[in-house]
């Protein structure tokens, strides 16, 4: 319990310090409706917005639905931005498993009571560290074209099963 009040604690210190999205839910409302229109600016498109993206519909939904969603999102979004969905850009399906698995653990094991929240306790966890993947796999995922069209488990150090 003690763990959980003081990770509460840091997150909520660390809320100035947070992307304009996690200020509060209009913000994150807002946010979202733009990344779903695809008016989002490609250079807020960062790591951190990846995140809140998969922290707002892992919230929201089971595992699986939020995963569908995020994909079809993150397709849309570059289509819209122009950014070409190929073996060499744009979404990558290895990368985009990977964080949701990982967001949807960490989600699992805490009891945020909104959406905004999760979203918050997701950004401290994980926006600082945009290569953590790189401790679960030997090698080079991102550039992999295989890992960008289809989902290839991590090889050094295995996800959580739900």
């Amino acid at each position: 319990m003690n763990t959980i009040i003081k990770v509460s604690s840091e997150i909520e210190n660390n809320v100035n310090g947070s992307p304009r999205f996690a200020q509060s839910e209009t913000e994150l409302s807002s946010f979202l409706e733009q990344w779903r229109a695809g008016t989002l600016p490609k250079s807020e498109w960062t790591h951190a917005a990846h995140v809140a993206v998969a922290a707002c519909h892992l919230f929201d939904y089971s595992a699986d639905e939020a995963l569908r969603q995020i994909r079809a999102g993150i397709i849309r979004y570059n289509t819209c931005v122009g950014t070409a969905n190929t073996d060499h850009s744009g979404y990558h399906e290895t990368l985009t498993r990977f964080w949701s698995g990982l967001i949807a653990d960490f989600l699992r094991t805490r009891r945020f009571s909104s959406r905004l929240e999760s979203v918050r306790g997701a950004l401290w966890r994980f926006a600082r560290d945009s290569t953590l993947f790189r401790s679960y796999y030997s090698f080079d995922v991102v550039n992999d074209a295989q890992a960008r069209r289809e989902w290839i488990a991590p090889d050094l150090h295995p996800l959580a099963k739900p």
